[in-house]
């Protein structure tokens, strides 16, 4: 399967708001490190980037969803169009979902090795980066939120480098069923102690399901996302 690569720097999402997300297409070979892409800049840290969210795949199956989406809802055309790194991703193509995708799968990327770690959560930035208030939500709730991947072997990827699966240890771990215990369905001990079990998912996201666990309740995601007051789009 043949992988297209996306890099970026900062640069003003809105008013007092810088990010990242703006990512442009790889055209030469490029060094993946354990931090991730040569030049792929992270502008907030805390939530993005670093060993276990070194980069960010996005099934471009998506897109046509997206679009079908917001014709349904009679929406105006977005911010950005829907089309690769609209969604500030590192690497996208066709034939891999978040259905038949697992947590701790293992892809040889050029001379790279690289492992899924977590899906992505999505946040308010989407929100801006579209013009439309409830991006982020629809995105957790529909499951097409992608997924963050760390780099055990670091080395050096060309553009047409395909993504070759190596090892699959969690099998019934999907994506998709791992964000769904997380953020879609009731609170189920079983699935929660899944979460905290699996090595392979990363500390953040054992973490979040051991709270839920120990403490009863669910985590408020709202502030993610929904963002400040301040960055909310109206449409």
């Amino acid at each position: 399967m043949r992988i297209s690569l996306f890099t970026g720097s900062g640069a003003e999402l809105a008013p007092g708001l810088v990010s990242a997300i703006h990512k442009s297409v790889v055209t030469d070979a490029i060094f993946c490190s354990f931090q991730g892409l040569s030049g792929d800049e992270q502008t907030e840290t805390r939530h993005h980037g670093g060993i276990e969210r070194a980069l960010h795949y996005y099934p471009a199956e998506h897109y046509a969803w997206w679009q079908t989406w917001q014709q349904a809802m009679a929406l105006p055309e977005p911010g950005t169009p829907w089309q690769p790194a609209a969604f500030g991703e590192n690497l996208s193509g066709l034939g891999l979902t978040e259905t038949a995708a697992c947590i701790g799968d293992v892809y040889r990327f050029g001379e790279a090795l690289i492992q899924i770690s977590q899906p992505r959560s999505p946040c308010f930035k989407l929100n801006l980066r579209f013009g439309y208030a409830q991006v982020s939500q629809v995105m957790q709730l529909s499951g097409r939120c992608g997924w963050l991947l760390r780099v055990l072997e670091e080395g050096v990827i060309a553009p047409d480098a395909e993504l070759i699966l190596v090892d699959s240890p969690y099998p019934a771990l999907s994506v998709k069923r791992c964000a769904d215990i997380l953020f879609n369905q009731v609170r189920n001990e079983d699935d929660l102690l899944l979460l905290t079990e699996t090595p392979a998912l990363s500390p953040g996201w054992r973490q979040h399901a051991a709270h839920w666990l120990e403490h009863g309740t669910v985590a408020d995601w709202s502030r993610r996302l929904m963002g400040p007051a301040a960055f909310r789009p109206v449409v």
